[in-house]
């Protein structure tokens, strides 16, 4: 969506700097709560870092700091101050009395963001679950906040109607939402299942938001999803199928893009999505090698799969956007981690070599074997076709009705096949 320097709204950002957190930690953070602000649609007029030993109980950054920002909001006609915490409801209170203008936190900024960008019911249900999570202990005392509900940022989703009703009803829509929810679990399950029987193993792609990730799932499954610089561009998750070059075939998954201080309510909100990394063979991980903050943001990744669980998955670094970078950077990357692949995306280098990783990775789950088949039989058929779906075939022997088929196959694989297989097995086993 375009916006125009008119129509968008007003903000201010506001950051702390504590004796547990540097300065340059603060800075970093606030540039990306600017960017988090353009994505929800506003521009950004005034910064103010405030230091100090501890938050304020009252007021996050002092009353006398409160003062000074309410003048400079009043001079630069903010109309939205945004802070890059999360907020306690007494202190959101405090600041929406004390400013006389609507503020939001870190986490209902994100939350903003996600219920702009999601498309499918799924995920308005997800965005909707955490931002009533969110706003539920937030109602007491809210009659001035909602008195200012006319639109803009921290306003959509649930929207003004929902936040008006009492806590009761709330809770009725939070437990309808769950429930909801727990079904799309229950046939994200089932269709993992269907795959796994099929064993057609999955890739899934977790990264830090505008890494890169759908620009990297369109080139490996020559699909056209929506790819941008604009952040949480992908909200509901993409499963396609791609062919390897040993002609075997595995599903990618394009997850959502992480992002440091993750609202616990939106990862507990999308574990229906999340859960497709957590049942992946591969998780690849996908870095901005262009950016100034990939440890910082890496470290974020990591932590939000320990969250959901999915820290027993094997994961390739996969640093992308290597186009950005000169010769000199690239090459300390590749002595920094070796072990990393290295690739662009949008030109396409590397590519290939990522999916030999890959196909050596998912080849470890491998074992040699021959197999006979009974081809007037439309069980054995159908095996036939699946095995070529899901091996490698060394070699395809057919004489009087009968096949004899040896092929490198998942091990997985082979605990389902039900027909006879030939002598030389039984004797490696």
């Amino acid at each position: 969506m375009a916006f125009t320097t008119s129509a968008r709204e007003r903000a201010a950002l506001v950051g702390l700097v504590t004796s547990a957190r540097r300065r340059v930690d603060a800075d970093q953070s606030l540039h990306e709560l600017a960017g988090l602000a353009d994505a929800a649609g506003a521009v950004v007029v005034l910064r103010m870092l405030q230091e100090r030993p501890r938050p304020d109980a009252s007021t996050f950054i002092g009353t006398g700091k409160v003062a000074s920002l309410a003048a400079a909001c009043a001079e630069a006609d903010v109309g939205v101050v945004i802070f890059d915490n999360e907020l306690t409801p007494a202190q959101l209170g405090e600041l929406e009395s004390k400013l006389d203008r609507k503020v939001v936190d870190r986490t209902q900024l994100i939350l903003d963001i996600f219920a702009r960008r999601a498309r499918t019911r799924e995920g308005k249900w997800q965005v909707e679950l955490a931002q009533l999570k969110y706003l539920l202990p937030r109602l007491a005392g809210s009659g001035t906040a909602l008195s200012r509900l006319g639109g803009g940022i921290g306003t959509r989703g649930p929207g003004e109607t929902k936040l008006e009703v009492d806590r009761r009803r709330i809770r009725v829509r939070i437990q309808s939402l769950q429930r909801e929810i727990d079904q799309v679990r229950r046939r994200r399950s089932q269709l993992r299942e269907r795959r796994q029987k099929r064993s057609t193993p999955t890739v899934a792609l977790v990264g830090y938001t505008n890494a890169g990730k759908t620009t990297l799932f369109n080139r490996l499954t020559n699909e056209a999803a929506a790819a941008s610089d604009a952040l949480f561009v992908t909200l509901d998750p993409l499963v396609r199928r791609v062919r390897l070059p040993d002609q075997r075939e595995l599903l990618v998954s394009d997850t959502v893009g992480f992002i440091d201080h993750l609202p616990h309510a939106l990862v507990a909100a999308f574990r229906a999505t999340l859960e497709e990394v957590g049942e992946a063979e591969l998780a690849l991980h996908v870095i901005d090698a262009s950016s100034g903050e990939r440890d910082r943001q890496m470290a974020a990744v990591r932590r939000v799969l320990e969250e959901v669980n999915a820290t027993a998955v094997p994961v390739i670094d996969v640093y992308n956007k290597i186009d950005l970078i000169g010769p000199d950077e690239r090459r300390r990357l590749q002595e920094a981690a070796p072990t990393a692949a290295v690739v662009s995306a949008r030109t396409g280098e590397g590519l290939a070599e990522l999916l030999e990783r890959v196909t050596a990775h998912l080849a470890l789950d491998t074992r040699r074997i021959t197999i006979a088949f009974d081809t007037g039989k439309e069980f054995d058929r159908q095996q036939i076709a699946r095995l070529y779906r899901v091996a490698k075939v060394i070699s395809h022997v057919a004489t009087d009705g009968r096949a004899v088929i040896e092929a490198e196959v998942p091990k997985r694989f082979i605990e389902r096949l039900t027909t006879a297989v030939s002598e030389d097995l039984a004797d490696a086993q």
